[in-house]
C-alpha cells in the first residue's frame, strides 16, 4: 500500500491497482499512520505528497519489497534446478570491454547462473543499489553522502578523449583552445554525472563558459551517430571509442582541456554479506582489467 501510494500519489489510483475500494485504502492508511504515530502523506486536493518522515518509511518499504521479490525469484530459480541470480549495474565505459569479458568468464564457470545487466549513469545505478534492486554497481561516487552508504573498491582509471569526425576543422590543429571548443555543438553527459562536472570545471579553470549549444544524453549509440553525422564534439571514455578510432570513423581532438582520468570500481552496500556469485564476478572483473593492463604494458 505504501509503495503504491508513493508511486501514484493518488488514493483512487492506488485503490484501482490494489483491487480495493478507495474508503478501504483510506482506512488502511489511517491504521498504518496510527501505528507509527505520525502521518506518512499530506492530504491535498489532487496529490498525496509524502511527509519528511513518510519519505523514510517509503524508502524502507520499497527496499523490503525488493528484498522479498529478489528472495522469491532466487528461491524459485534454485528450486527449479537453477544456479542463482546476479543483477549488475554498470556505467557505459565498463560495459564497452571489461564487463562483457568478465561476464563471459563467469558464465564459463557458472553456465546456469542467471545474470541481468543494467547500464546507466552512476547516480541512477546507486539509487537502485540502495533500494536493493542491484547486487553491485561498477561505477563511481557522484556525491559525498554516498560514501556513508556504500563500500568502494577501485578497479581502474578511465581516460577520456575529446572526439569528433575526421572532417572536423579542429582535428587539423595541434591543440584546440577552450575558447574554440565552446563555439561548436556538443553532446554532453547529464549535469549530475562526474564527467560533466569535471568538464565544466575544466572550462571554468580556462576562464571560458561551457558550451551553450548542446544535447544531453547517456546514450552511447546516439552520441556516436551525432559525432559521425555532424561537426559535434563529445568527451568520451577511451574504451567506448577505441574501435572507432582504430577504424578511422572518428578522430581525437587534441586539447589541454580534457579532464584527468576518473577512477571507477565496485560499489556494494555497507555491512551486507555478498553472495558467492557476486564474489566470483568481482574476481573475474579484476582478472580482465589486470590482463588488459599487462597487454598494454607489453606494447610499450
Amino acid at each position: 500500500l505504501i509503495d503504491s501510494l508513493a508511486r501514484t500519489g493518488n488514493m483512487h489510483s492506488s485503490a484501482q491497482q490494489l483491487g480495493l475500494s478507495q474508503p478501504a485504502v483510506s482506512k488502511m492508511l489511517r491504521d498504518i499512520e496510527n501505528q507509527f504515530g505520525f502521518t506518512l502523506f499530506e492530504r491535498l486536493n489532487r496529490e498525496l505528497p509524502a511527509t519528511e518522515l513518510g519519505a523514510e518509511v517509503i524508502a524502507y518499504a520499497q527496499r523490503a519489497l525488493n528484498d522479498c521479490q529478489t528472495f522469491s525469484y532466487r528461491l524459485e530459480s534454485l528450486r527449479q534446478g537453477g544456479h542463482g541470480y546476479l543483477k549488475v549495474g554498470a556505467i557505459f565505459a565498463a560495459t564497452a570491454h571489461a564487463l562483457p569479458e568478465a561476464l563471459l568468464r563467469l558464465k564459463g564457470k557458472r553456465p546456469l547462473l542467471t545474470i541481468e545487466l543494467v547500464e546507466d549513469t552512476s547516480d541512477h545505478l546507486l539509487k537502485l543499489l540502495e533500494h536493493k534492486q542491484l547486487d553491485l554497481v561498477v561505477g563511481r561516487f557522484t556525491d559525498y553522502p554516498q560514501r556513508q552508504r556504500f563500500d568502494f573498491t577501485a578497479l581502474a582509471e578511465e581516460p577520456f578523449l575529446l572526439i569528433a569526425r575526421p572532417e572536423h576543422p579542429l582535428c587539423t590543429q595541434q591543440h584546440a583552445r577552450a575558447d574554440q571548443l565552446n563555439q561548436w555543438p556538443w553532446v554532453l553527459y547529464p549535469l549530475n554525472t562526474p564527467l560533466r562536472q569535471s568538464l565544466e570545471q575544466s572550462f571554468g579553470s580556462a576562464g571560458v563558459s561551457p558550451p551553450a549549444n548542446s544535447i544531453e544524453t547517456t546514450s552511447v549509440q546516439t552520441t556516436l551517430k551525432l559525432l559521425r553525422k555532424s561537426n559535434t564534439l563529445a568527451l568520451l571514455p577511451e574504451t567506448v571509442v577505441r574501435q572507432n578510432l582504430a577504424e578511422g570513423s572518428l578522430k581525437q581532438v587534441h586539447t589541454n582541456l580534457a579532464p584527468l582520468p576518473l577512477a571507477y570500481g565496485v560499489l556494494l552496500r555497507k555491512e551486507e554479506a555478498i553472495s558467492s556469485a557476486t564474489c566470483e564476478f568481482i574476481e573475474a572483473l579484476r582478472e580482465v582489467i589486470h590482463d588488459d593492463e599487462t597487454k598494454n604494458n607489453s606494447r610499450l
